[in-house]
C-alpha cells in the first residue's frame, strides 16, 4: 500500500512538472515567442506602412467615390423625362411635336372607330390608345432598335481606342477617329462626347453622360472605366482591352440566349396566332356561323373577353422567354 501511494505521488509530481515545463518551455522551443515578437513588431510598424501606402489608399478612395457618384447618377435615370426618351429613340422631335403627333393619331383612331360604327365608347378607347399608348410604344421600339445597333458597333469602337492608345495617340484623338469611321449610332454618340468635352466638361464626365443617351450596361461600363482612369490613373489600354472582351462575351451570350429561346418564341407565336387563324377560316367557310360574334351583344362581350385572355397569355409567354443579364 505505501508503494502504491509513492507511485501515485511520483506520477502526479511528474505530471505537474511536465505541465509547468510545457507552459514555460514550449513557446520558446516551438518558436511561438518569436512569432509573437514578430507580430508585435508588425503592429508597431503598421502606422509607418500606412503612411507609405498613402497614395494607394488614396487611389482606392478615389475609385470608391467615383463609383458612388456613378451609381447615384444612374439611379436617377430609371424614369427619364419625355425629352430624354425622345433623344434615346434617335428622334429630333421636341416635346410639342410629340404631343401634336400623338393628338393627331388619337383623332385619327377616333374617326376610324366612329366610321366603323363601333360605337362611341370603343371609339373613345381607340382614341385613348392612339394618343397615349401607340406613340410611347413607338418610342420604346425605336429606342430598343437603336440600342441594338449601338451594341453591334460598340466593341469595334472600343478596339479602335485600344489600338490607338497602344500606338501612342491621346484618348481624344482616338474618339475623333471613331466619329469619322464608325457606323451610326456609335458615330453620333461619340460625336456628342466630343461636343460636351469641347464646351469645358471633363472628358471622364462626358463619357459618363453616354449612359444617359444610351442606357445600356455596356455604355455604363465604358463611362465608369474612363471616369476612374481620369481621376485615379492606370493602364487605360489594358483596362479597355478587358472591357472589349467583356463586351464581346456579353454579345456572344446574348446571341446564344436568343438561339436557345427561338423554339419557345416560335411556340408562343403559333399558339397566339391559332385563334385568329381559326376564326378567319371559319368566317371564310361559313360566315353565318361566326357572324353572331359581331352582330350580337353577347358576341361582343365574348370577343372582348377572349382578346383580354389572349393578351394576358401572350404577355406571360413573353415574360417567360425574355432573359435579362
Amino acid at each position: 500500500m505505501p508503494e502504491i501511494n509513492a507511485l501515485a505521488i511520483f506520477f502526479l509530481a511528474a505530471v505537474a512538472i511536465g505541465g509547468v515545463a510545457y507552459v514555460f518551455l514550449y513557446p520558446i522551443l516551438s518558436g511561438e515567442k518569436k512569432t509573437e515578437q514578430r507580430v508585435a513588431n508588425v503592429a508597431r510598424a503598421e502606422p509607418m506602412a500606412r503612411k507609405t501606402r498613402g497614395p494607394q489608399k488614396s487611389r482606392r478612395d478615389t475609385i470608391e467615390n467615383t463609383l458612388k457618384e456613378v451609381e447615384e447618377r444612374n439611379r436617377k435615370q430609371n424614369s427619364p423625362p419625355l425629352a430624354v426618351r425622345i433623344t434615346q429613340a434617335g428622334l429630333g422631335w421636341s416635346k410639342q411635336t410629340f404631343f401634336i403627333i400623338s393628338g393627331l393619331i388619337g383623332i385619327g383612331m377616333f374617326l376610324v372607330g366612329m366610321m366603323s360604327n363601333a360605337g362611341l365608347l370603343p371609339a373613345v378607347g381607340l382614341a385613348f390608345a392612339g394618343a397615349f399608348g401607340l406613340p410611347r410604344w413607338l418610342l420604346g421600339y425605336l429606342k430598343k432598335r437603336r440600342e441594338q445597333k449601338f451594341l453591334n458597333g460598340f466593341p469595334d469602337a472600343v478596339d479602335v481606342i485600344v489600338r490607338g492608345i497602344k500606338a501612342g495617340l491621346p484618348l481624344l484623338d482616338c474618339i475623333k477617329m471613331i466619329t469619322i469611321d464608325a457606323p451610326e449610332p456609335v458615330r453620333s454618340e461619340f460625336r456628342a462626347i466630343l461636343e460636351t468635352q469641347a464646351i469645358g466638361i471633363p472628358l471622364g464626365e462626358s463619357c459618363a453622360k453616354l449612359y444617359e443617351r444610351m442606357p445600356v450596361p455596356e455604355a455604363n461600363f465604358f463611362g465608369i472605366v474612363i471616369t476612374i482612369q481620369q481621376k485615379a490613373g492606370g493602364n487605360l489600354s489594358e483596362t479597355l482591352g478587358n472591357l472589349s472582351r467583356v463586351l464581346r462575351d456579353r454579345k456572344k451570350m446574348k446571341a446564344k440566349i436568343q438561339a436557345m429561346s427561338q423554339e419557345a418564341k416560335a411556340s408562343a407565336g403559333i399558339i397566339g396566332a391559332l385563334p385568329v387563324a381559326v376564326m378567319t377560316l371559319v368566317w371564310i367557310t361559313s360566315p353565318s356561323y361566326i357572324n353572331l360574334l359581331f352582330t350580337e351583344q353577347l358576341g361582343h362581350i365574348m370577343l372582348a373577353a377572349s382578346a383580354v385572355w389572349m393578351m394576358m397569355g401572350v404577355l406571360v409567354m413573353k415574360k417567360m422567354i425574355n432573359f435579362d443579364f
